[in-house]
């Protein structure tokens, strides 16, 4: 079955960088545009990021955009998130998933990692 198992997190001071990683497997890695999300305590799920299967086409989202940088390495089955320049209100869960390339639909989840900044 499809797992994916996310790493990185951690408490960082604000302008400081982390670097997530999520390593998958159970699905032909190479095949599959990524995403990262985050949740934080009384909000909505937020789309941060999103990798197409090649790595050539990357979107943000307008909170992240500039700060933030998503990557992937097909050998390694790992897609990555570099932040940089963090914020409090970065302070969330984060979660990788992988985006079903009929539908669009993110459909396979990771246990999200916690980055929390502090002031």
């Amino acid at each position: 079955q499809v797992q994916l198992v996310e790493s990185g997190g951690g408490l960082v001071q604000a302008g400081g960088s982390l670097r997530l990683s999520c390593a998958a497997s159970g699905l032909t890695f190479s095949n599959y545009d990524m995403g990262w999300f985050r949740q934080a305590p009384g909000k909505e799920r937020e789309r941060v990021a999103r990798i197409s299967t090649s790595g050539g086409s990357t979107y943000y989202a307008d909170s992240v955009k500039g700060r933030f940088t998503i990557s992937r390495d097909n050998a390694k089955n790992t897609v990555y998130l570099q932040m940089n320049r963090l914020e409090p209100e970065d302070t969330a869960v984060y979660y990788c998933a992988v985006r079903d390339r009929y539908d669009g639909v993110y459909r396979y989840w990771g246990q999200g990692t916690q980055v929390t900044v502090s002031s």
